[in-house]
């Protein structure tokens, strides 16, 4: 099918850029500049979904605007694997504006107009990289994306929001410059050009095993967003960001930019084919195996509840790679989906966090005895997102997992099965100990009801992520064909 032509990739990214820009323009008038993240987020959502029919019947949408170098193009193109990234990010995008007001007036945060700009601009950087045609637009958006988020997780300006914000960009900024920029240097030399292929643009190019193992290493260090362990204490330290932050961080935008290019260099720059024939996909799914238990054991010992969402989260999104590389249909269907479920029921996880903080200041899980029954829909929602984060039914997480444990089998991978099994043990062991405590657990002497209520604007949002998490589960079917759309 002949790609569409539209301008509405770009529609989709100025509305953020132009958002960001009006609440600039608003911030002495905070009901007015609070308005534009909500109705900028729910135009964007229209906007991206207006080319689902295209890419879902197997087409794409494709805009290039102006040539860089000989072959290289600042260009942007809807594919499946592209509209999974922006629909998540997008539809979020309206739950998180909503939780985001309701927070940051809660807790009178100071340079709101500040945050809510950077908000919107890391959205506009997301679907940017969801829309890239290139490696070269990919990088752009991707760099972009690390340095208006800087200042969200440095809201606090304080001693720890500064070292936080520190070792943040000094692993994105860092890996990029050096390892990002040499992969981008030897792709460009090998193929002539940085274009997505559909079987791979390295697969035709003339270089050795050795070379291009190397820049596969590259990339995949490079893009220290995806957390795959060394390169994944960035994420842990920018949790001294408020909470709509790290929902961002972990959900929306960030993380997902980290795993949405590392899967665009598995099938679309070395392609499927060859990343099996240089057998680099069983050495990334062992790494990723490492991460994703060794993560979790983390996770079990760590009492500060953003804590132990955050190493549940560096493990998560290494599921996501280890679908990839197992480098069969299932498995990659699995790994695609993921990116979805896992969004949907760890930004639930996210704006709980923050609910309670919110409602009763508290942050350890050890300090949080009894608070589900003074915040019965914020701990209910914690508890269905848990059920989704370890891959119970009907809820997304089962969905995937189901999907990637058929992938294992199928590829012959029974390590990787057994891996996928103790994973889902271990977050049961860090999850639901957090909803046994805070429903079946005795609160201190003084902690009167009265003293912990549930605020509207930060637990409506959060209660439809997590049905959204539940719908998923009970109907993939959106998700499931695009991730089918991309290993046709």
């Amino acid at each position: 099918m002949d790609p569409v032509i539209s301008i509405r990739p770009l529609i989709a990214i100025a509305i953020a850029g132009l958002a960001a820009l009006a609440i600039l323009l608003l911030h002495k008038q905070e009901k007015l500049r609070d308005l534009v993240s909500p109705v900028a987020a729910l135009a964007m959502f229209v906007i991206v979904m207006s080319m689902a029919p295209t890419v879902l019947s197997g087409g794409s949408v494709e805009l290039r605007l102006f040539e860089i170098l000989p072959g290289v193009d600042f260009a942007f193109r809807a594919d499946a694997l592209g509209m999974v990234f922006a629909t998540v990010s997008s539809l979020l995008w309206i739950l998180a504006a909503f939780y985001s007001i309701g927070y940051m007036r809660h807790l009178h945060e100071h340079a709101q107009t500040r945050f809510f700009a950077c908000f919107a601009t890391s959205l506009a950087a997301a679907v940017g990289g969801a829309f890239a045609a290139n490696l070269f637009t990919l990088v752009i958006f991707y760099e972009l994306l690390s340095l208006v988020t800087y200042p969200l997780v440095y809201h606090h300006e304080d001693e720890e929001a500064w070292k936080g914000s520190r070792k943040y960009l000094v692993y994105l900024m860092g890996a990029s410059k050096s390892a990002l920029l040499a992969a981008l240097a030897l792709t460009y030399h090998i193929a002539g050009s940085l274009d997505f292929m559909a079987e791979g643009m390295l697969t035709s190019g003339d270089a050795s095993a050795a070379l291009l193992t190397v820049v596969y290493f590259c990339y995949l260090f490079g893009f220290a967003k995806a957390a795959v362990m060394p390169m994944h204490a960035w994420l842990p330290a920018a949790m001294v960001a408020p909470t709509p932050v790290s929902a961002l961080l972990h959900a929306v935008a960030v993380v997902k930019m980290g795993v949405f290019c590392v899967l665009r260099v598995v099938f679309h720059v070395f392609g499927v084919g060859l990343v099996g024939e240089l057998g680099l996909g069983v050495v990334t799914a062992y790494l990723v195996s490492f991460t994703i238990v060794v993560a979790s054991v983390y996770a079990l010992t760590r009492d500060d509840l953003k804590a132990r969402l955050a190493y549940s989260t560096v493990s998560q999104l290494s599921y996501i790679v280890l679908g990839a590389v197992l480098l069969s249909p299932v498995a990659i269907t699995g790994g695609i989906i993921h990116i979805a479920a896992h969004a949907f029921s760890k930004i639930t996880l996210f704006f709980c966090a923050g609910s309670i903080y919110c409602a009763s200041g508290k942050r350890n899980i050890s300090d949080m005895a009894g608070i589900g029954r003074r915040l019965p829909w914020t701990m209910g929602a914690f508890f269905v997102a848990s059920l989704s984060m370890i891959g119970v039914p009907p809820t997304a997480g089962f969905v995937s997992k189901w999907y990637l444990a058929q992938g294992s089998v199928e590829a012959g991978e029974m390590a990787f099965l057994a891996v996928l099994l103790v994973s889902s043990v271990l977050n049961a062991a860090y999850f639901l100990p957090v909803s046994y405590v805070a429903f079946f657990g005795e609160a201190a002497a003084g902690e009167g009801a009265a003293t912990v209520r549930e605020i509207p604007l930060v637990t409506i949002p959060l209660v439809v992520t997590a049905i959204l998490s539940v719908l998923m589960g009970i109907f993939p079917g959106y998700f499931l064909a695009l991730a089918q759309g991309v290993t046709r």
